[in-house]
């Protein structure tokens, strides 16, 4: 195992310890019928004060080194998580190392600073051309950033081991991010209809390029099914976008000819607005929903997934996630908006028979104005990691957790006899989602 920690924190904690016995053989499957073979829970060691501790402590370490820790902090993270989950008494193992990722962000930045570079002088040449430069460059960010995340995820596979057998990927980025564009283009053209389909074929190539030592997985999840799951929401979906495009025009006109009174303006404007206020929680529902579906199709072999994933398990999450940080930041704003005040006070009292000229070139005041500025600049680093720190909390340990334990392996047996198989990734596409602020966890 190996178990380099970041440069300034502390070891990982041990596996948990082993799952009780007594877990029934058998449990039901999604259509209710008993699945034959072994079954077992996925456990989660719920350490949550251990890992709040390491993310305050990442982004303390960030702040001091302007954001360099978080290669380590990363690290740290996935080997918290991977090692408190277990299956059948084995918690899983994460070998990846920061320097690993460190080493794909400076290859990243190497293949996409000429693309932004170019962008910018065809900017700086021709200023009517811009535009045009900006749908091309979109698209290839698009498909590229696809092309990232499947490299990302193979990376994250191959650093991921269960029982001495390493997970691993096979396939195509780019063929990957060419079924991307083609469904993308699919749902355009329906008006997002096929969008369950998209997620279906997607799910599909990855699940059948991915192993567990020799042995390949699949998904036979279809596109249909999720639709029976999610059409409701794609209503809710529609409805925001006409009332809003409806009212927005109403207002408009109301607002170039005022003897015209509009005539769906003001409720359209307001069922629009109940509809985009709903959507931040309709979005975890959906999530719920998806992954019961994800887990009815994946297989590994002869060894599926059930979820018991409640439709409103996530909700609460987001919600708390919203709350949490939303007092942080206001409660970080208020403190630093009370010390600016102080400072700008005196500020002004220095600079009372001084020019600015003469404040900034060191004379009066000179020390409060920089000190200013630099309460501004860190007001603006420590609202950010702090946000970071509540979404790491929130919405990667206890969506992870729930995750987690929501699930059951049916046919555990089933990998007894696999055998290793399969190479270590390198961490460019870890480095291509991060350059481009695609990357999750």
């Amino acid at each position: 195992m190996n178990d380099q920690p970041g440069p300034w924190g502390a070891a990982p904690p041990p596996p948990p310890p082993r799952a009780p016995d007594g877990w029934p053989p058998n449990v039901p499957g999604a259509d209710g019928s008993l699945e034959e073979g072994e079954a077992a829970r996925i456990a989660f060691a719920d350490r949550r004060r251990d890992f709040f501790r390491l993310c305050l402590r990442g982004a303390a370490l960030q702040f001091v080194t302007f954001g360099f820790y978080r290669f380590w902090l990363t690290t740290d993270v996935r080997r918290h998580l991977w090692s408190h989950t277990s299956l059948d008494g084995d918690a899983l193992e994460y070998t990846g190392r920061a320097q690993e990722l460190l080493i794909g962000f400076l290859v990243a930045l190497a293949i996409l600073t000429p693309v932004y570079a170019v962008y910018f002088l065809i900017g700086v040449e021709a200023e009517r051309l811009r535009a045009f430069a900006s749908v091309p460059l979109f698209f290839f960010l698009y498909l590229f950033g696809h092309f990232a995340l499947y490299r990302a995820r193979r990376y994250r596979l191959s650093r991921t081991v269960w029982r001495g057998v390493r997970f691993w990927m096979d396939g195509s980025g780019w063929a990957y991010a060419g079924r991307v564009f083609l469904w993308s283009l699919a749902v355009g053209l329906t008006a997002g209809a096929a969008w369950p389909w998209r997620v279906a074929s997607l799910e599909r190539y990855k699940m059948r390029h991915s192993l567990y030592g020799d042995q390949r997985g699949d998904f036979v999840g279809g596109g249909w099914a999720l639709f029976k799951r999610v059409w409701w929401i794609g209503l809710i979906l529609v409805f925001a976008v006409a009332a809003f495009a409806i009212g927005t025009v109403e207002s408009i006109q109301s607002a170039m000819l005022p003897g015209r009174r509009a005539a769906f303006g003001g409720v359209g404007m307001t069922l629009a607005g109940l509809a985009l206020f709903a959507l931040p929680f309709v979005i975890p529902v959906y999530r719920a929903i998806e992954w019961r579906w994800w887990a009815d199709g994946a297989r590994l072999g002869e060894t599926r997934l059930t979820c018991r994933l409640s439709y409103g398990a996530l909700l609460g999450l987001y919600v708390k996630s919203a709350l949490v940080g939303g007092l942080v930041v206001f409660g970080l704003v208020a403190a630093m908006m009370a010390v600016g005040a102080g400072m700008v006070a005196g500020l002004a009292g220095a600079l009372k028979g001084s020019s600015l000229e003469n404040v900034l070139s060191g004379g009066a005041g000179g020390a409060a104005a920089y000190a200013a500025i630099a309460l501004m600049v860190a007001a603006y680093l420590v609202v950010g990691l702090a946000v970071g720190v509540v979404q790491r909390v929130y919405l990667q340990h206890d969506y992870w957790s729930r995750i987690a334990t929501s699930l059951t392996v049916v046919g555990l047996d089933g990998l007894a006899a696999v055998t290793q198989r399969g190479d270590a990734a390198n961490a460019l596409g870890e480095g291509l989602a991060d350059g481009l602020d695609v990357g999750g966890l």
